[in-house]
C-alpha cells in the first residue's frame, strides 16, 4: 500500500481532515523561506490534535540547529525532513529519525545524490530544482525513480489527484508526498482536492494488485 504525507499544513482543521480521509503523515514546516511556514505555537497545537498512527514530520531547509532544536522540544515530531543542502552528518546529529529531500530538477544529474545520505530513513525524490523550497508544484521525469537503494524512497513534486495514479504506476514509490496539489492557497487545503487525492492513491494500490 502506498503511504500518503500531506505536506504544508498550517491548520489544525486541514490536518485532521487529512487524518480522517487516511494519510499517513503530515507535514509541517518551519523554515521561514517556506510560503508555508507554521509558527511553533500553532504547530505544537496541530501536533496535539493528531489522532495516534499519524506521523508528525517537522520540516526544515538549511536552517540553525537551535530552530530544529526548539520545535523537538515544544512540538515534539516523531520524524524530521530537510530540504537543503545539509550533510548526513549534520541530520543524524539530533538522534532522531529523519527523512532527506533531494531536488530532481536537474534530472538524472540528481541521482548520486541520493547515495550521499545513508542514514537516512527514507528518500523524498521531490521535483524542484538545487536551491528552491518543495512545494513548488513542479514535477519531475518519474522514470528517473531507483529501485536499488536500502532506504524507502517518497514521491513529491507536482502531484495532483489527476497525476497521482500514473505516478504511482511509472515510479512505484513507498509514499507519495503533496501539498500544492491539494491546496487553494499555500498552507490551506482544499477539502475536495484533499479528498480526491487520496481517493485516487487508493484507487491506484487497487489497480496495480489486481493487475
Amino acid at each position: 500500500m502506498t503511504r500518503i504525507k500531506c505536506c504544508g499544513m498550517t491548520r489544525t482543521e486541514d490536518a485532521l481532515l487529512a487524518a480522517q480521509l487516511g494519510a499517513d503523515a503530515i507535514g509541517m514546516v518551519f523554515t521561514a523561506r517556506s510560503r508555508r511556514q507554521v509558527d511553533i505555537a500553532r504547530a505544537r497545537a496541530i501536533r496535539r490534535a493528531l489522532p495516534p498512527f499519524v506521523t508528525c514530520v517537522a520540516l526544515f531547509m538549511d536552517d540553525e540547529a537551535s530552530l530544529v532544536e526548539e520545535v523537538l522540544a515544544t512540538v515534539r515530531p516523531d520524524l524530521l525532513q530537510f530540504h537543503g543542502e545539509e550533510s548526513n552528518d549534520w541530520c543524524a546529529q539530533f538522534g532522531v529519525p529523519w527523512l532527506k529531500a533531494v531536488a530532481m530538477g536537474e534530472g538524472a544529474a540528481a541521482l548520486p545524490r541520493l547515495r550521499a545520505y545513508p542514514d537516512a530513513m527514507g528518500l523524498l525524490l521531490d521535483g524542484h530544482g538545487l536551491g528552491e523550497a518543495g512545494g513548488s508544484g513542479k514535477a519531475f521525469d518519474w522514470s528517473l525513480m531507483p529501485h536499488d537503494l536500502a532506504q524507502p524512497l517518497l514521491l513529491a513534486g507536482g502531484l495532483h489527484a489527476a497525476n497521482v495514479g500514473a505516478a504511482i504506476r511509472a515510479a512505484r514509490p513507498w509514499a507519495v508526498d503533496v501539498a500544492s496539489g491539494v491546496e487553494s492557497a499555500p498552507g490551506i487545503k482544499d477539502p475536495a482536492r484533499l479528498a480526491a487525492f487520496i481517493a485516487a492513491v487508493r484507487a491506484a494500490d487497487k489497480t496495480e494488485e489486481a493487475s
